[in-house]
């Protein structure tokens, strides 16, 4: 199972919503560096599915020459 940029962005969501519903200051922080990190991950796989799209397509295209 490769895992996706929605599924990072739907962690990250979840772990905003606990980090509203607590009350402890530890137990919130604790959830709003989850949320920080799920994101960075999604940005990530994002950023290195573009830049191996970007790669194929000019790969293409060399190709045709």
């Amino acid at each position: 199972m490769s895992a996706t940029s929605d599924f990072y962005l739907a962690r990250a969501a979840e772990s905003a919503l606990q980090a509203e519903s607590t009350d402890l200051a530890n137990v919130r922080d604790r959830w709003l560096r989850a949320e920080s990190a799920w994101r960075a991950m999604a940005d990530k796989l994002v950023s290195s599915e573009r830049k191996r799209a970007d790669a194929a397509t000019e790969k293409a295209e060399r190709a045709s020459f």
